[in-house]
């Protein structure tokens, strides 16, 4: 069975991969089982370039084909941010407490209708000789409260259009069919299928 890194240190996203990953004939391991190798400096304009880092960085120190994400909340009426920074959207380090709540204060004033939002994951897989790249993207709006206890991140103040529920409401086998990283990484799970049976390096 191949081995594949998934470039994350993240618990909660792991869990979420692994359920995605669970009827495809790989190893999963992810840098948790890598503790010698450095973090990633994630300093790239676009989820893209992040997400290719990542997976370039990891296969580079391993050998072995290293698939990461990179995602991001993008609020139309705030000029899409937090995008990018979305990780960090109430500085370095911050939890996923103090993002929401900085991000509950910036749309403070925001009418229900204007807090139309976006979730966005680009997922790049990358080995010997190719990169592959995918994205997932899930429409939805921002409560002005926190809602639920499952998930993680944005998961509580975001609700999927066609929902009245957060994602954080959800139970984990139903965001992962609608949700943003879902869509991205089922897209490379037939990339990964079609390589596995022509033999990854």
């Amino acid at each position: 069975m191949k081995t594949i890194i998934l470039a994350t240190h993240n618990l909660d996203k792991l869990k979420e991969i692994e359920e995605i990953f669970k009827n495809v004939p790989v190893n999963l391991k992810s840098l948790i089982d890598f503790p010698e190798i450095p973090d990633v400096v994630e300093d790239g304009n676009t989820l893209e370039e992040n997400a290719l880092k990542k997976a370039r960085e990891i296969f580079q120190a391993t050998n072995i084909p290293a698939l990461a994400d990179d995602t991001g909340l993008e609020v139309f009426c705030l000029n899409m941010a937090p995008g990018v920074f979305s990780a960090r959207y109430a500085g370095e380090n911050a939890s996923y407490l103090e993002n929401n709540r900085k991000l509950l204060e910036e749309l403070k004033d925001v009418p229900p209708n204007n807090r139309g939002a976006r979730f966005r994951t680009v997922a790049a897989f990358v080995g010997e000789n190719f990169e592959k790249i995918t994205e997932g993207i899930c429409f939805g709006k921002i409560s002005d409260r926190v809602g639920g206890t499952k998930g993680f991140g944005y998961d509580p103040l975001f609700i999927p259009d066609g929902y009245n529920i957060s994602y954080a409401e959800m139970p984990l086998s139903q965001k992962n069919k609608i949700s943003h990283r879902g869509k991205a990484f089922r897209l490379m799970i037939k990339f990964i299928k079609e390589y596995l049976n022509k033999g990854i390096k």
